[in-house]
């Protein structure tokens, strides 16, 4: 199963580790640093021109999407309503 992050993203459901609202970054010290130690690594990729709504955590990297975290998180939900 894949969803949808935004733009042209799509990502495994077996990639994903967390979805968060885009606020945790001002409001959290510690997502604050995981962010930026990503960015450092070159492993943080920002999908599409709109302004970002939520931080998606995969295995490998850090997405920036333009989706709200509510939206991501339905799409994620149903998947395992599915399953």
């Amino acid at each position: 199963m894949y969803i949808h992050l935004g733009g042209e993203k799509i990502i495994r459901f077996s990639e994903l580790v967390a979805i968060f609202d885009i606020s945790i970054e001002k409001s959290s010290k510690i997502s604050k640093q995981f962010v930026s130690f990503a960015h450092e690594d070159k492993k943080v990729e920002s999908i599409g021109e709109e302004e970002p709504k939520s931080i998606v955590v995969t295995k490998n990297k850090v997405y920036y999407s333009p989706i709200s975290s509510a939206t991501l998180k339905k799409r994620t939900n149903s998947f395992l309503m599915n399953a």
